[in-house]
């Protein structure tokens, strides 16, 4: 299962945060970089990954409630997708 390690604190604005997020987790040069898209990105792909999410709280500080529907777009693929588990810290 490969692991895949988010840093919260790199995402500081929208278009940063789904820059890093196609970056990091190898999503296709087709990615929309926008929620939907990453839903979609995520839920397609069933290779077996790990995503381990630090510093959530500070990407949720720049980023306010977009940060917060990030993460639940993150969680809600994981519920839908067998095969992606997500760890966010502190919960």
């Amino acid at each position: 299962m490969k692991m895949i390690v988010l840093d919260g604190a790199k995402m500081t604005d929208k278009n940063e945060a789904h820059q890093y997020l196609k970056t990091t987790l190898s999503l296709p040069d087709y990615y929309g970089k926008n929620l939907d898209a990453l839903y979609d990105c995520l839920t397609e792909d069933f290779s077996e990954r790990t995503i381990v999410w630090y510093n959530a709280d500070k990407m949720v500080q720049s980023l306010g409630d977009y940060g917060k529907k990030l993460m639940d777009v993150v969680e809600d693929a994981a519920v839908d997708n067998e095969h992606l588990m997500v760890y966010v810290d502190g919960e």
